[in-house]
């Protein structure tokens, strides 16, 4: 039977949350990368080929949290991709004026662009910075004879953005992996907290500390992925070593809450910022028995149809939000379509009721953003140079707020655009403003109708495939410690892993269900019996690889029978 959503939220959506770990990170980055060849630009008298250098520069946004070789293939792609994207944006522009058909075009980029961010998992700022790059050069003048100019001005610019992201690796090699492994070591010392908190509480635990496991082992498990991604044989020996010895501490401490003080793994967790020696606790194991450890490799990718097939209803959002957005935007009469079809392309969110949130967020950034133009209008129009510094105030601006709430970066955002449209000529803000409001409303408003019309009836089948997916990964667990002879190191590492990345998915899924709109009911007894029993399994295999020191193995078989 299908039964709606429950009401969309408004309480908290414009809450602020704490900055991202790494908030400075993206900040300096892309003002290093956007810096130089604007200045050069500037000097030079052609600041108007900012629009092109600026596709290139803007890569140095992605992959902070990525270890440095997987970050050097991701932002190599990077480059390419916002390149081809903008590569085809100019050849449509080229051949044709019709500013219907360069709004389908740019919808159906966008959508391209969407389902391949995701199915990637690119993490931030994914999707939306190369859908506002190549729909903004959709409406940019241009013939076919400067576009292998133009193009060439981006990819120099993104061989640069290149520079820039990994330049961080030659001072700080393991920075990733030690920032995965310290929020690991974090949250594991706050699942600790909750149930000693909750100790007179209900057994099995209560939601929050059931919640605050979830957050925890996801966390463990993208540390792995992390940890092993990276791995080299010359980094096996030293630093990658001691932090795969400061996961299993995490993972000792989720096996065995009541047992674990969790004050030695915020300080372990304090003590990885920097570029100090990683602590080494005094009880963990030797290297010869942690075989199974060494056996680890980073769960590949599932085939490239599994991972864009759920994809399909949010790309299909995409599409038509979009394509409606920028048409109704023509039908206006605004001269700068391509502000809607952005605005819709920044909403589409894992399910609807994320995407309402991302709505409301965007439209009161951009109100208060435009506000902020105003406000800066002045100031930038005494010279270029002006123009030039204040753009890259607002980038640094943008990436040190946004990661406390969307509708904060929002504010430094949309000034930032509406002053880059200026690079070419001065122009007079009020109809700037006047179009990048009606823009922004008509954008979140039809792109929002079109992802509550668009409806992903299938999430209730991915959630029994995870649910199946558990409960294949728990049986074989625990097969393997309920044997008589002990298991293989190697075997039941990786059966952990699976289990560990399956009850990750189990979550995510679930989380992602029960914020969609139309659907069937939801089996959420059977979810939080999955996980229950999923995690007593994981914490039976943890015991049973003597990882958890002062345990007697033998009596996990016992224990995971129950």
């Amino acid at each position: 039977m299908s039964v709606p959503a429950s009401r969309l939220p408004l309480a908290g959506v414009l809450r602020l949350g704490r900055p991202s770990d790494i908030w400075f990170k993206p900040a300096l980055s892309v003002v290093a990368a956007v810096a130089p060849p604007n200045l050069i630009l500037l000097a030079l008298g052609r600041l108007d080929l900012a629009v092109y250098t600026m596709a290139g520069s803007l890569c140095a946004l992605y992959a902070h949290n990525r270890p440095y070789a997987a970050r050097a293939r991701v932002l190599a792609l990077v480059v390419l991709g916002m390149t081809g994207g903008l590569a085809v944006a100019l050849l449509a522009a080229g051949l044709t004026a019709d500013p219907v058909v360069l709004v389908t075009v740019g919808a159906l980029l966008a959508a391209a662009q969407k389902a391949l961010c995701d199915a990637t998992r690119l993490g931030p700022p994914a999707n939306v910075v190369l859908t506002f790059v190549s729909s903004a050069a959709l409406f940019t003048p241009q013939t076919l004879d400067r576009i292998p100019g133009h193009l060439g001005l981006a990819l120099a610019a993104g061989g640069w953005a290149w520079l820039i992201g990994m330049a961080p690796g030659l001072v700080r090699p393991h920075g990733p992996e030690r920032r995965a492994t310290a929020h690991a070591l974090r949250t594991a010392a706050a699942y600790v907290t909750a149930r000693r908190t909750a100790t007179r509480g209900p057994v099995p635990p209560g939601p929050v500390e059931s919640r605050a496991l979830a957050t925890a082992a996801a966390a463990v498990h993208a540390a792995w992925q992390t940890l092993l991604a990276a791995r080299t044989p010359e980094r096996r020996k030293d630093t990658h070593r001691a932090l795969e010895r400061l996961l299993i501490r995490a993972e000792t401490a989720l096996a065995a809450p009541a047992d674990t003080d969790p004050e030695p793994l915020r300080t372990w967790a304090h003590a990885l910022r920097g570029t100090g020696p990683v602590p080494r606790p005094d009880d963990l194991l030797d290297d010869d028995e942690l075989l199974g450890i060494d056996a680890g490799t980073a769960t590949p990718p599932p085939p490239w149809r599994h991972r864009l097939g759920p994809l399909a209803p949010i790309a299909a959002r995409t599409a038509l939000g979009c394509a409606l957005a920028g048409y109704a935007s023509l039908a206006l009469g605004v001269g700068r379509p391509y502000w809607a079809l952005v605005t819709a392309a920044s909403l589409y969110q894992a399910n609807l009721t994320l995407t309402w949130n991302r709505a409301v967020q965007r439209v009161v950034g951009n109100l208060v953003g435009v506000l902020a133009f105003a406000a800066l209008v002045p100031l930038a129009h005494l010279h270029q140079a002006a123009l030039v510094l204040v753009c890259l105030a607002l980038h640094f601006g943008a990436e040190a707020l946004i990661g406390r709430n969307y509708w904060l970066g929002g504010v430094c955002v949309t000034p930032m655009a509406l002053l880059i449209t200026e690079f070419a000529h001065y122009q007079d803000a009020g109809p700037l403003i006047t179009e990048r409001l009606v823009d922004t409303l008509v954008g979140a408003a039809v792109g929002f109708v079109a992802a509550v019309a668009v409806t992903d009836r299938r999430c209730g089948d991915r959630l029994e495939r995870a649910l199946t997916t558990v409960s294949e990964a728990r049986e074989h667990a625990a097969r393997l410690v309920a044997q008589p002879q002990r298991a293989p190191a190697a075997a039941l590492e990786s059966a952990r892993r699976s289990l560990a990345a399956a009850l990750v998915d189990l979550r995510a899924t679930a989380d992602t269900a029960s914020g969609e709109w139309w659907r069937r009911a939801l089996p959420e007894e059977r979810v939080v019996a999955a996980e229950r029993s999923g995690h007593r399994t994981l914490a039976a295999t943890v015991r049973h690889q003597g990882l958890l020191l002062g345990r007697d193995a033998t009596t996990e078989a016992e224990g995971v029978r129950r």
